[in-house]
């Protein structure tokens, strides 16, 4: 190898392009620009690369300029929507042929496969990838960031995505388990969330407020990594202890929460579908056993669905 292609590859291993430049986006390429890496951005409106640009960014003009610049793509947009109509015409996709892209965006594990698909039909390298933490925590050890597909394209660009900093999983070559993690996650931190502002409105219809409420809610908040762990144990190995709150006593007071935010008028849509799932297990027999017995009846739902499919 001469010296100059040997300098050149140097250089491409320590640039990066990031594509998209929302809040996420901008965090993203403010972290590689932080840690001295040549950062080539670019997103589709117009004028948002002004303070990377300041901070020594290179601002391209199109999305094929862009992969370009560099060896990685990073992109990070709304959806797999947005990384399709920028990644897949015909100039785009000719630039990233050989290159490598980490797709950050968020979306389901279907997409993430069908994107893994379209990338191997037109020679383009492809880690799906997700981002659990804030905006804020990029660039800081409290970011946490999980990828998944082929192993060694994660460690070929492994040092440049620790710029981002925190915590970085690697959680198999299957490529959609990223999205399936972010998706499970997801689900949990959304479920939760509505139902503390559900609780805030029954509990300000009963004179109580958000702040009076919030430390004890935070109790609640306390316990539930352990009662994760170990409802997770017993999911795994196919046991539904109900000892200490089985299934029929966890629908009677779902019921008080629905009487309760009814007789103010409050809608309890989500508590009515939790209880619905839970008499439907009773219902089968399994009245004695925990609410994670529900976890069971959905997958065996999915399979059977995936069977009707295939």
């Amino acid at each position: 190898m001469s010296l100059p292609s040997q300098r050149r590859e140097q250089h491409d291993r320590s640039a990066v392009t990031v594509l998209g430049l929302g809040p996420m986006g901008r965090a993203l390429a403010g972290a590689f620009l932080a840690a001295g890496l040549r950062t080539t951005v670019w997103n589709r409106t117009p004028g948002r690369d002004r303070e990377l640009v300041v901070r020594g960014a290179v601002g391209a003009r199109s999305a094929e300029e862009a992969v370009s610049a560099s060896a990685l793509t990073v992109v990070c947009v709304v959806n797999y929507d947005a990384v399709d109509a920028i990644l897949r015409p015909a100039a785009v996709t000719g630039a990233l042929k050989g290159r490598t892209v980490v797709n950050l965006t968020a979306d389901t594990p279907y997409r993430a496969r069908d994107a893994a698909a379209w990338a191997a039909g037109h020679g383009v390298r492809y880690l799906d990838g997700a981002i659990m933490t804030p905006t804020v925590t990029i660039g800081t050890p409290d970011a946490i960031l999980i990828y998944s597909g082929p192993e060694d394209l994660y460690r070929e660009h492994r040092s440049v995505l620790d710029a981002l900093g925190g915590t970085h999983t690697f959680l198999g070559e299957k490529i959609c388990r990223a999205a399936a993690y972010d998706i499970a996650l997801l689900d949990i931190f959304w479920t939760a969330m509505s139902g503390f502002n559900h609780a805030l409105a029954v509990a300000r219809a009963e004179g109580i407020t958000a702040r009076e409420l919030a430390p004890f809610a935070a109790g609640i908040g306390a316990i539930l990594p352990t009662i994760f762990s170990e409802v997770a144990e017993e999911v795994d190995q196919g046991t539904f202890s109900g000892e200490g709150n089985p299934l029929t006593s966890a629908a009677s007071t779902m019921a008080h929460v629905i009487h309760a935010s009814e007789a103010h008028g409050i809608d309890a849509g989500v508590m009515r579908a939790a209880e619905g799932l839970a008499r439907q297990a009773i219902g089968l027999g399994h009245g004695a056993e925990g609410l994670h017995r529900v976890s069971e009846l959905l997958r065996r739902a999915a399979a059977l669905h995936k069977s009707r499919q295939d």
